[in-house]
């Protein structure tokens, strides 16, 4: 025998052909397993909490087999299979070994093995390749069972429920979250625990994971009987979230961009005066001199203090935008540029992006770097009584995205770059609680990764487009966010671009986006909106006294700025809102406690229903709504699959039919209606409000 296994009390290691691989016990039912060629095997937990810091029942027993070619490592209702082939290979002229990896639950069966060798094909699971320099590329192949239905990854702009058959890219974008964790109905999760960037297929043949450069294979799978119990171990192994506050729960308002302090005050009291709640009013980009001043412009907002001060007195909290843009002219550029405190271009010129003025990006990895722009923040905003922050441009946007053209402290963004908004939501996070914060703190996000929940990151899905189209993927976003650990999620109400004020058809999605943004985890109004001027322009021109020119602003976003029917169908959803805060307190809850999402497609509360497994124009709103958005122009009725058996029914909260579980029915959705029904009669006093 030329390789063995190594036996401690919850691992098994194993060395053979340049390979080190380690098989761990990592949190109750669940393993991580890392690999490496002639490479020392890393301890950093990247997505994962230390062991230390998982809630765990016991110690994982490891049994190996007397022979020593085959070792079982059981933990819980996870069971990994390390089987030890050696053979002479004549074409290489010598002896080759393989240990391969076959994960099972508690019943024996087989949930994920890797890719077989396939004999004289002689393949390889784990594969690596050099890409110069000495780092390498790293692949794990399995194969798993062909009907699986997988959810999860995070946020990609696309409508499909059901992830098998589809390839991603590992990398972020506006709009474009890569959460690399997936649940498979078979009954295991599954994380790709490398910020690399990269790709993964989740083909017929087999599931393919790849990081471009990396170090090892690093990834944890975790068992469990029903898509909840995954996510709960999940959760255990990564963070939960904290809970939301009470202000959380309301309305939000929010336009591009509000860019006076007069303007936000004046519009904080038409709320009032009109009698609609108002929770957060959201003060977005460039209320700032330049990109990396980290304050507001005197000019424009001459008393950020007393402003936020009669905001508050009216029971509104104040959001402001914050970019990690920071520009040439910035006044903290020549600081943060001479201590290494931004990331640095690769070759070429030193940019990140040219939105406006010439910029890059601070480095958020560097934990100097998130200690100087709090810093920042806290004097100019927080002190002077600003609640929470609009973390914006959080993948980072470089302004094209060559991935390998940037490094951070942490190293080459070909390498790490994934965890970018994990670190920039830390830095805010850790500076509110240092400033007691906690249990108080929600900031917006426009990214995340495997972690960001724990941070109180609210993520957005980004600048998308004000189409239908657009609207359907944000139900498949809300579901795959929530079952990639991110339970706090949020879109632009209407869409981001260019929604015209005027237009029938924009007031008419602007409706529909109302109505599925109140049975949203947060339910926030914002987008580019445009309006013909009498010069032609459709944006607000902005100058300063002494001429010089400012970012333009879009047309008014508020409830009114509609019309009295789009006025309406806010009205009506607002108060919606506003009564459904008890269930919303216990979602909230359930998400900080468990890690259940809010938004759950119809598969996570009726796993045995194969019908409910791939509808996707659909979902439930935590365990007892379900809701199923008109995400097309012109419909008076649409129909809506209630899942469920004998013991389910439905109650359709718009006409108070009972309907049972399991059928199909017509649903009635003039333009202030959004098909709602409530489970068992479960309404939280919605009965008549829809």
């Amino acid at each position: 025998m030329l390789s063995q296994f190594v036996i401690e009390d919850n691992a098994i290691s194993w060395k053979g052909c340049g390979e080190d691989l380690r098989v761990e016990a990592w949190g109750d039912d669940s393993v991580r397993v890392r690999a490496s060629r002639n490479h020392r095997l890393t301890d950093n937990g990247w997505g994962l909490l230390p062991l230390d810091r998982i809630p765990s029942k016991g110690r994982a027993e490891t049994k190996v087999n007397e022979d020593g070619s085959r070792a079982v490592l059981t933990n819980g209702g996870i069971t990994v299979t390390l089987t030890l082939q050696e053979w002479y290979n004549a074409g290489a002229g010598g002896m080759e070994s393989h240990c391969s990896l076959s994960f099972s639950d508690a019943g024996g069966r087989v949930l994920l093995e890797e890719l077989p060798t396939g004999g004289s094909l002689a393949l390889k699971a784990r594969e690596y390749h050099p890409v110069g320099g000495g780092a390498m590329s790293a692949t794990a192949s399995f194969v798993s069972p062909e009907d699986e239905r997988l959810y999860g990854m995070g946020e990609y702009q696309q409508d499909y429920m059901n992830l098998k058959g589809c390839t991603f890219e590992l990398a972020h974008r506006n709009s474009q979250a890569s959460i690399p964790f997936v649940v498979s109905s078979v009954g295991y999760g599954f994380l790709w625990n490398n910020p690399a960037i990269g790709s993964v297929s989740f083909a017929r043949n087999r599931t393919q994971w790849q990081a471009q450069s990396t170090p090892q294979i690093d990834y944890w799978v975790t068992a469990g009987k029903s898509p909840a119990a995954i996510m709960h171990r999940y959760a255990d192994a990564t963070g939960h979230a904290p809970v939301m506050p009470e202000w959380g729960l309301g309305f939000w308002q929010c336009k591009l961009r509000y860019w006076n302090q007069q303007q936000v005050l004046d519009v904080a009291h038409e709320f009032r005066r009109r009698g609609i709640p108002l929770d957060v009013i959201v003060i977005d980009f460039f209320h700032w001199p330049h990109m990396g001043d980290y304050r507001f412009e005197d000019e424009f907002w001459p008393d950020p203090k007393a402003m936020c001060d009669e905001l508050h007195s009216m029971g509104i909290k104040v959001m402001v935008s914050v970019w990690p843009q920071v520009s040439l002219k910035s006044e903290n550029y020549p600081a943060m540029h001479a201590n290494n405190l931004l990331v640095n271009a690769e070759h070429g010129i030193d940019l990140g992006m040219m939105f406006v003025e010439p910029n890059q990006f601070y480095d958020a990895t560097n934990p100097e770097a998130r200690r100087f722009v709090w810093e920042q923040c806290k004097k100019h905003y927080t002190d002077l009584g600003v609640d929470a922050f609009w973390l914006d441009e959080a993948e980072p946007e470089y302004g094209t995205y060559d991935f390998a053209d940037y490094r951070y402290y942490e190293g080459p963004n070909e390498v790490i770059g994934n965890i970018y908004p994990v670190a920039y939501n830390k830095g805010f996070y850790e500076g509110q609680v240092a400033e007691g914060r906690e249990g108080d703190i929600v900031n917006l996000t426009r990214c995340a990764w495997v972690g960001s929940q724990r941070y109180a990151s609210l993520v957005w899905s980004g600048d998308v487009g004000s189409t239908f189209d657009d609207f359907r993927h944000q139900i498949t976003c809300a579901i795959h966010m929530g079952m990639a650990g991110i339970p706090w999620f949020t879109t632009d109400m209407g869409g981001f671009h260019d929604g015209d004020v005027d237009s029938p058809a924009f007031k008419e999605l602007l409706m529909r986006w109302c109505a599925f943004s109140c049975f949203s985890p947060v339910m926030r109004n914002h987008g580019d909106r445009a309006r013909k001027q009498a010069d032609g322009s459709t944006r607000e021109s902005i100058q300063a006294k002494d001429g010089s020119w400012r970012l333009p602003s879009g047309a008014p976003n508020e409830p009114w700025t509609y019309g009295e029917q789009v006025e309406g169908v806010f009205r009506k959803y607002i108060a919606v809102r506003e009564a459904m805060r008890p269930y919303l307190r216990q979602l909230f809850q359930e998400a900080h406690e468990s890690g259940d999402p809010l938004v759950r497609g119809l598969f996570y509360e009726f796993p045995q229903d194969r019908e409910a497994t791939d509808i996707s124009d659909e979902y439930m709103f935590g365990p007892d709504l379900l809701v199923a958005p008109v995400t097309a122009a012109g419909l008076e009725t649409r129909s809506v699959y209630l899942p469920g058996d004998a013991d389910v029914n439905w109650t359709d909260l718009h006409t108070g039919r009972v309907h049972p579980g399991g059928s199909r029915v017509e649903a009635d959705c003039p333009v202030d209606v959004i098909p709602l029904f409530a489970r068992n009669g479960r309404d939280h006093g919605l009965a008549g409000m829809i």
